[in-house]
């Protein structure tokens, strides 16, 4: 079954490298929405709004920059912003812009790691807005090529930048695995295929054809997180979608994704995405445009 996230035709023409508008406004009333090409979203000022990319929601401050992947569900909600005076400023360029030859370069390593992460969406330090934001707010003002060469500029500043944070799970938007390990590949594809099943620490070491102990330091070194975490973040990304895409009740998406009981999908649900199913649910279905 296919979401009713609406799926939004940018004014981007496919003779334009980028486009760049800029905004105020007293409230965010977008809905739910995806698109084929890249976005850089600046926010400022808009304070207890809330975000939505992928299958992660939260609450925003004041400096908010994201950058969102090709048809990955984003939207900014007014919810507790008392702000009179937001302002945002949306850049969007084409999926093509960077091809995977120019990507494969020495020099652009780092923007083809944070290309590749944008798919899950990517959340940008305060430090970094700060440092960043009057460039960003000054590129409309710039025109033809010294435009591109600002943007590349800004982006590339941005790759390099610290304490960037992914946003939504892997495997809420079916990205592939890779850790550069093929061990690790093929347990996380073994847990992903069978999420829904119970699924053991002795199996998934067998198949990376290690002993227990070792395998659970190896994972841990490789991903920053314990097998069990591992598992529970496949297994979210799928109830996310679940909970967005299906009309099944919680408790049956709990069961279809492994979880063994109710309390258990809530309580590890509201720890990782900081809202219990229920609310996340009302969240996207409750702005959902039908078309």
């Amino acid at each position: 079954m296919t979401s009713n996230v609406m799926r939004e035709i940018t004014p981007l023409t496919p003779g334009d490298c980028f486009t760049i508008f800029s905004r105020e406004k007293k409230k965010f009333d977008f809905p739910l929405h995806y698109h084929d090409e890249y976005e850089l979203n600046l926010i400022l000022n808009a304070k207890g709004a809330k975000r939505v990319v992928g299958g992660h929601i939260e609450i925003i401050d004041n400096l908010e920059l994201v950058l969102v992947g090709p048809n990955v569900y984003h939207a900014w909600f007014t919810h507790q912003c008392q702000s009179e005076a937001i302002t945002e400023i949306t850049i969007q360029f084409h999926k093509d812009l960077f091809d995977d030859k120019f990507l494969r370069r020495n020099q652009l390593s780092f923007v083809k790691n944070m290309i590749e992460r944008s798919q899950r969406g990517i959340l940008f330090s305060q430090e970094t807005v700060g440092a960043l934001k009057d460039r960003i707010q000054s590129l409309s003002k710039k025109s033809g090529f010294d435009s591109v060469l600002e943007l590349l500029s800004v982006l590339h500043d941005l790759s390099i930048s610290r304490n960037m944070k992914t946003l939504s799970d892997s495997s809420f938007s079916n990205e592939q695995f890779h850790y550069n390990s093929r061990r690790i590949e093929k347990v996380f594809e073994y847990m992903n295929s069978h999420y829904n099943m119970q699924i053991t620490l002795a199996e998934v070491a067998k198949i990376a054809n290690m002993p227990e102990a070792s395998f659970s330091r190896f994972i841990k070194k490789r991903t920053g997180k314990t097998f069990i975490d591992s598992l529970n973040e496949i297994r979210l990304g799928h109830a996310s979608r679940m909970l967005i895409d299906t009309t099944n009740t919680i408790s049956e998406i709990a069961y279809k994704c492994g979880f063994n009981n109710i309390s258990n999908f809530n309580r590890i649900f509201k720890r990782k995405k900081f809202c219990i199913p229920k609310d996340f649910r009302e969240t996207y279905t409750g702005n959902r445009i039908f078309i």
